[in-house]
């Protein structure tokens, strides 16, 4: 009774074995890449215009907010300078005005931080978009079947498809700003 147990077991163990086998072999190779999203974003060109483009636009605030700051610093050192000679109220009355202006500054700061940020993830999830679309295109046109990213514990230099896409991103940047 055991041994014909043991024949069953092993029959079934070998025909298992012969499936999976067969299965392996009629399987159609799988072409995997890896693509590194960090060096897209740092390298790209398309990036590099994005991040001058809100320079550009931010500048002007950035000047005013950078006077402001001047202003109050030259308020601070000539109240310091005169508290000397001034009287108890003119005193009080410069350290509210200076008070206000700081509220004035501290406020203007906070709006331009928030603005910058607000239009640098716009401008971020856009970015993101076109590169996620050359990489599909890059991806179909070369027959991968998966193409990965970010998670990767270890990515063999063979499968790195960053340069290539990198490639195609400034090609596409050099025909959008030739044309």
């Amino acid at each position: 009774m055991m041994t014909k147990t043991s024949n069953i077991t092993a029959s079934l163990m070998v025909g298992i074995a012969l499936l999976m086998m067969s299965g392996f072999a009629n399987a159609q190779q799988v072409k995997i890449g890896y693509v590194n999203f960090a060096q897209l974003l740092a390298e790209s060109p398309q990036a590099t215009s994005a991040m001058e483009v809100l320079q550009e636009e931010f500048a002007p605030r950035q000047r005013e907010v950078v006077a402001l700051q001047a202003e109050l610093k030259e308020k601070q050192e000539q109240i310091q300078r005169d508290v000397d000679v001034m009287g108890p109220e003119e005193r009080r009355n410069a350290e509210n005005e200076l008070r206000r202006d700081e509220r004035e500054l501290n406020r203007q700061q906070q709006e331009f931080t928030e603005d910058v940020n607000l239009r640098r993830n716009e401008a971020l999830r856009k970015l993101q978009g076109e590169l996620l679309r050359e990489v599909q295109t890059y991806a179909t046109q070369q027959g991968f079947d998966l193409v990965v990213a970010e998670g990767v514990v270890y990515a063999s230099d063979a499968i790195d498809i960053t340069a290539q896409v990198l490639a195609g991103l400034k090609a596409a940047f050099g025909a959008e700003s030739g044309s």
